[in-house]
């Protein structure tokens, strides 16, 4: 018997992995989010598969539906909205586990941030503009954050931000980043990220809330970057003519010529 945790993806009944998917068709009982894993999903179950919405559930009763599984040898596939690695509560949930000695895999999803940046039609990491990407949040009433990790702090890198589960503090955010990045830095409100009902706002940090004005809660990202609007950048060295690399070696006495690799 094994629980498999699976990154159930941002929305798209499609985003699932292959992987996911057979690993649900596979196991006759699924724990799922209810409130974010689309139903789509839970199509894969197979046929006479107990099917368990964990969203009234608190951790013990999760776990002890797992614990149940177990004593009876039944595979569990456990979804989670996006990916595993971030803001899942599958830590705490993987330590019970440990304890108990039930094992676990855990197969990674598609991220809203992946998710979002599709919408958009950007990519996040743009030469000379920003080359890193900070995932973070602000302090919510399930989470508190660590005190060296606020927006302040972030946006002081000038990297480009993806702020989760923060749209309800907008006002925040914008007055937290926009002395640092400027009020006319671009940002980006996706909500439902690759669900159908999918919304878009972009706007900047001085005219973001008026522009959203409440109409996004819950599942909305925040974007903030220079990259968003950015056009005037350069073009990455990858892909230029005189750039010596492995595949393309440039000249005969490159380091690459010859190389097979």
């Amino acid at each position: 018997m094994t629980v498999h945790f699976i990154g159930a993806g941002p929305g798209a009944p499609d985003l699932l992995t292959l992987r996911g998917r057979d690993l649900i068709a596979a196991s006759p009982i699924c724990l799922y989010a209810g409130s974010l894993v689309p139903a789509q999903v839970l199509e894969h179950c197979p046929p006479g598969a107990r099917i368990v919405n964990t969203a009234p559930m608190d951790l013990d009763a999760i776990i002890a539906e797992i614990a149940e599984a177990h004593a009876a040898g039944h595979d569990v596939a456990r979804l989670h909205s996006g990916d595993l690695s971030v803001w899942s509560a599958m830590g705490e949930q993987l330590r019970r586990l440990r304890a108990l000695d039930i094992p676990f895999t855990v197969t990674p999803g598609v991220p809203a941030f992946a998710a979002a940046a599709a919408a958009l039609e950007a990519e996040l990491t743009l030469p000379a503009l920003a080359q890193s990407l900070v995932l973070t949040r602000t302090p919510g009433r399930a989470s508190t954050m660590p005190p060296t990790e606020n927006l302040t702090n972030f946006a002081a890198t000038g990297a480009t931000l993806a702020i989760h589960l923060s749209v309800h503090n907008l006002e925040r955010v914008v007055a937290d980043l926009a002395p640092v990045y400027g009020a006319d830095c671009p940002v980006a409100v996706v909500w439902r990220a690759s669900w159908p009902d999918q919304r878009i706002v972009r706007a900047t940090l001085k005219t973001i809330e008026a522009a959203v004005a409440g109409s996004m809660e819950r599942t909305a990202l925040i974007l903030v970057g220079r990259v968003l609007a950015a056009e005037d950048f350069g073009e990455s060295s990858l892909y230029a003519k005189d750039y010596d690399r492995r595949f393309r070696p440039q000249h005969a006495g490159s380091r690459y010529a010859g190389s097979v690799e």
